[in-house]
């Protein structure tokens, strides 16, 4: 039980408070602002609403529900490219690099 206790730690440190700190590096004059759209991006976890059972410890997101999906990644690898959209993408990027670090812990 202490690993799963762990393993949640991480996998939420990872997509709360580490956004901060990418924030502070990659957009450092915005980084308040920056981190408050990456903790937004959150949203993307509401395609496991589409999913029964809606949550499962054990299940992979990636590429199981349509905006974890290799397709949506490469959007996000798009809008990546594009200023207006890129704090976006970073924070829906990282959030996938971090569903995929927790599938490898699987």
């Amino acid at each position: 039980m202490e690993i799963e206790v762990i393993r949640s730690l991480i996998h939420y440190s990872l997509h709360f408070v580490f956004p901060g700190v990418l924030a502070y590096f990659l957009f450092p004059k915005v980084w308040k602002r920056a981190w408050g759209i990456m903790i937004l991006t959150m949203f993307i976890d509401l395609d496991h609403l589409l999913a029964t059972p809606i949550f499962d410890a054990n299940r992979c997101s990636i590429n199981f529900h349509p905006l974890h999906s290799y397709f949506a990644a490469f959007i996000y690898v798009i809008i990546l490219f594009i200023k207006k959209t890129r704090i976006i993408a970073v924070g829906l990027l990282f959030h996938l690099i971090t569903d995929t670090l927790d599938c490898l812990w699987l």
